[in-house]
Formats: structure tokens, sequence, C-alpha cells
């Protein structure tokens, strides 16, 4: 490596990165490079002689972003770094140890709750529909993130789920576990808790675990919850050299046993613990990150954005008159956007559920605007590309007729991609966009790329789930929009029982709403719309709390109302 590491970053980030032993936590902003600092931090860390890469671990949560890790840390220079989930370090750590410990081989994992939920309702006389089942498939998850035995879980959740008391629901979820153990199966979760266990109740495992990996650095650690923080205690032992990464104010996973004190209590449980702050935003403009300030302003936690940019518009809040004009005045303004010129991959429609998307796509679709719903069918999944795929896998083995990029082109017509999009929204639309997404991967290729280097490239990427940005606008929750980003972001459905959601109903609950929309708001980089509707069928609405606490300092009102048609009445 020629250039230090440290060269390319700002002071903040630089002080993060140069602190490489003891424990360490840096609290990252949104669009702060926090990416950047942790892999910047472990390439320092590998070229000044401190860390041997095969003895650092980097956790995060998602297989996308452990993906993202290992590539940035390849461009440094950097192999051989164990970047994992937690749930991949566990299951490899498992199955490595699992035969030296019990002699045989580990037990195979479920791929759906549900399935399993549904053969322990009938053997108990239960007869449940697939919601229910996917409920207390939820309530299983949660109680086995927090370590809680069914006893500690009745007491904690007295009322069970709205179509299940709680004596029937502990019934089920022990036959549950009857049938997966008669089995020999586990859940996602027991990986985690099967892992912790093996590892606190064997000595050589702890100890082999513990010479394999001295360094650990850990993202998002605000969404850490109590199996995953157990798992990392053991993981350390009685060492210390340990660096966490995250932000309270996005801490949006509590319903699923995230728990940001870990992270807020960090500096607390290690005394000697360096504590850096990264606060300079990189991706929002000014009067953007004004409107993300004031909202969080005083919560625990809470970072102070600022960025050396000129502030643009201040952002917009929009009242509209129902459910039906919000969908399709927010239509109209994305169609204004794209008659601009605006790139459909920049632009996303954010909300709190999933409901709120089917009137959106409807609106576009209308207007002939292709959308992609985020957290829908994952795009390696999808017929199209899986149909492509297996065509250019075929077409490897015979000799080129022509160039590579002419040749995966040819491959994709005789699939029915066309030259020009089908002019409206809907199910060609998605196919042909889909389609086009796997040529533009072979046109931005590099040169001399052959058509099987090719496909092993797309094989390596849908394993780890690195999708291809779509030439779409974006439809998310808030949920899947955290660690996205949009140029121009519209965010939808502000109104008192959406956002927050009606069944918040505790300081905790609603805090955790207030995020979710500190989340939606920091997704935005030039522009951002907040509306909210003034009814719903014959039922008034009343806007948002946060836009209330927002104030009118940082924002503009678009006019105070929106007719049906969706055009502000000024």
């Amino acid at each position: 490596m020629t250039e230090s590491p440290l060269a390319a970053l700002d002071d903040q980030q630089r002080e993060a990165a140069s602190t490489l032993r003891g424990p360490v936590c840096i609290l990252a902003g949104a669009g702060t490079g926090k990416t950047r600092t942790i892999t910047h931090r472990i390439a320092h860390g590998v070229d000044t002689g401190a860390y041997s890469p095969g003895r650092v671990m980097a956790v995060t949560f998602t297989t996308k972003a452990a993906g993202e890790l290992r590539g940035r840390l390849r461009g440094l220079g950097i192999e051989g770094v164990a970047a994992r989930t937690f749930h991949a370090a566990a299951l490899a750590q498992l199955n490595f140890f699992w035969p030296q410990v019990a002699g045989d081989t580990a037990p195979a994992i479920i791929d759906s709750k549900v399935r399993l939920l549904g053969q322990a309702a009938d053997g108990i006389g239960l007869r449940l529909d697939a919601a229910t089942l996917r409920d207390v498939a939820s309530q299983i998850e949660w109680r086995k993130v927090t370590m809680r035995s069914l006893e500690q879980y009745a007491a904690a959740r007295p009322n069970g789920i709205p179509s299940l008391a709680i004596g029937r629901l502990v019934d089920l979820q022990r036959e549950y576990e009857r049938v997966k153990d008669e089995r020999r199966q586990l859940d996602f979760e027991d990986v985690l808790l099967a892992c912790a266990g093996m590892i606190e109740s064997e000595p050589r495992v702890a100890a082999a675990v513990r010479e394999q990996y001295r360094h650990f650095t850990v993202d998002e650690f605000q969404d850490v919850s109590p199996v995953q923080h157990r798992l990392l205690e053991l993981w350390l032992g009685d060492r210390r050299d340990v660096c966490v990464v995250g932000d309270a104010s996005q801490t949006v996973y509590s319903f699923a046993g995230a728990d940001p004190r870990y992270l807020l209590d960090f500096a607390s449980r290690y005394d000697d613990a360096r504590v850096v702050r990264l606060e300079r935003n990189y991706r929002s403009d000014a009067a953007v990150l004004a409107v993300a300030n004031e909202l969080m302003r005083g919560r625990p936690g809470a970072l102070h954005l600022a960025t050396d940019s000129e502030p643009g518009p201040a952002p917009e809040v929009i009242a509209f008159d129902d459910d039906a004009a919000e969908a399709s005045g927010i239509a109209d303004r994305v169609a204004a956007q794209l008659s601009r010129g605006i790139a459909a991959r920049d632009i996303a429609v954010l909300y709190r559920l999933n409901a709120q998307s089917a009137p959106l796509l409807a609106a576009l679709s209308a207007r002939g605007i292709a959308a992609t719903v985020l957290g829908g069918k994952r795009f390696w999944d999808l017929p199209e590309v899986r149909q492509a795929l297996m065509a250019l896998r075929g077409a490897s083995v015979a000799p080129l007729a022509g160039s590579f990029a002419s040749t995966v082109r040819d491959v994709l017509r005789s699939l029915g991609l066309t030259d020009d999009p089908p002019p409206a929204g809907g199910a060609l639309r998605d196919s042909w966009e889909a389609r086009a997404a796997v040529l533009r991967l072979a046109e931005d290729a590099p040169e001399g790329t052959t058509l099987r280097a090719f496909t092993d490239e797309l094989a390596a990427r849908a394993k780890a789930q690195h999708e291809p940005a779509l030439q779409t606008v974006t439809l998310a929750t808030l949920h899947a929009a955290k660690g996205l980003e949009w140029d121009h972001v519209h965010l939808i459905g502000m109104n008192e029982g959406l956002l927050p959601i009606s069944y918040a109903t505790t300081f905790e609950q609603v805090d955790e709403e207030r995020r979710l929309a500190y989340v939606g708001i920091t997704r935005a980089a030039r522009s951002l719309s907040l509306s909210w509707s003034r009814a719903s069928g014959a039922r008034e609405r009343q806007r948002s709390r946060f836009l209330q606490e927002i104030g009118t300092g940082t924002v503009r009102e678009a006019g105070a109302r929106a007719s049906r048609g969706g055009r502000p009445r000024l």
C-alpha cells in the first residue's frame, strides 16, 4: 500500500481510524462515512503491523453489508479479514466445532418457522391461519434473541397476541421446540444460542475461537440484541480489543430485540473507552440536515449533523385531502421530477407500512412510471433473472460469435429484452427492468471479461445478495430504507396513527417511531418532501406530532390543503 489509509479521511474519521487498540466507540451519524472509516481503520491496522488480517473479524447485520466491507477492504489491498454477519460467523463456528464436541454433524437449519409451526399447531389441536403463524414466529424470534425462557417470556408478554391467549401461545412454542428437537433441527436464532452455549461450556472451543480472532469491529451496534451481545462477549473473553460503531438515533429494531443501551452505555462499561463522534455529513443538503437535527434535538445519544455545503431549498410539508389525493399528488411530483431530467433511480417514496405502497404503485403506473418495491422478492430470485443466468451459463460453453457485451445482449433479447421499455408500469415493465439490469452489469464489466467469468461473477453476487441498481423509482418502508440513500425523497403518511403508528403508546415506542422518521429524512441527499392527508375514507386524520416538533423554521408549507387531484391549493 503506497499511501496511508488515513490520508483520504477527514479529521474525525482519521481520529477514529488511528485508534487501533483498546475499547473504541465510534458514534457515526447518518451519511458521515462510517463504512469508509471502519475499512480504513482495519487497513491502517494491517498496514502498521498492528493487525494480522486473518485475526480480524468485522461483524455487521446484513449479507450485503458484509459483502460491501469485503469489497472495500479488497480495494484497499486487504485480503483475509472475516467480514460476516453475526449469524454467518456463528454458523461457521458451529459447523466447525460441533463434530469435535458432539461427535456428529451439526443439526440442519430450518428455512421456515411458519411451516414447522403449522405442524406443531396441528399436533396440539390448533387451527391457525398463516398471518397468526407469522405472528407466533416473530414472538419466538423475540423470545430467543432476548434470551428468555418460555416462563420468562410469558411473564414479559402476559397478553399473548390478539388471536391467541398466552397459555396456548406458550403451548404452541413448546410443541414447536419439541418437534424441532425431535428432527434434529435448529432455527435461525438457535444458531446464535447454540454457538454461545458451546463457547461458554467448552473451554477448548473458547480458546480456539479467541486464538483465531484478536480484533473485533461491530457495525450498527445500536441494533445488537442481548444474544448477539453475549456472543460478542464470549468471543472477546477477558480481552478488550473491540471497536463498536453505531448511531442511537437510528435504533429502529427494538421490536425485534435490539437494545441501544449497549451502545449508549459502552463508555460506562469500559471506563477507558475512546469515544469518537462522526458528525460531518457527506450525503445530505444542509436544509435536509436542519430538519433531521430539529427532530432529534435533546434525544439520548443524538448527534448534530453538519455539512460544508450551502443549503438548498427548505424541505416541503404538503397536506392532501385524503390518501388517494396523497398518492396521486406524490405521483405527479415524481412525474415532474422525471420530466426535469432527474433519473428514476435517484427518487424514492418512503412510508411506514407495506400497505401504503399499493395506491402509490397504481398512481405511478397510471402515469407510465416504473417503480420497484423494496422488501419484495429478491432480485436474484426473480424468475426473469434466474432464466437469464441459466441462458448465459449455457451460452458460455459455446464460442463467442461477437463481442462479450453483444453476446449478452443477444441472449437477453432472445428472452424478451427490447431496446425500449414497455410504455406503462406493471409486470411487463418489471420483467424488462430486471433483464436490463443484467445487461448493464455486462456493459460495466472490465475490458477483457469473458462470458464464463461474467456468469461466475453473477453467481457470486447472487450468493452475496449484491443486487444491481434498477433504473426505477424506489418505494420502500422506512425499515427497508435504512442504510440506503437517494437524491430525492418523498416521505408520505406523516399522520398520527401512521407515524407514529397507532400501537406506539409508551414513551419508548413513540421515541422509536421518531427515530424511524429520522431514518427516512436522512435518506435524502438533495430534496425532501413530507406529506400527510386530512382523511382516510370517512375518518379524519391529524398531522403527525413529528411535524409539530420540526416546526416551521426548517421547512416550508407547500399549501394548506391539496385537492383529490393532488395539486396543492395555495
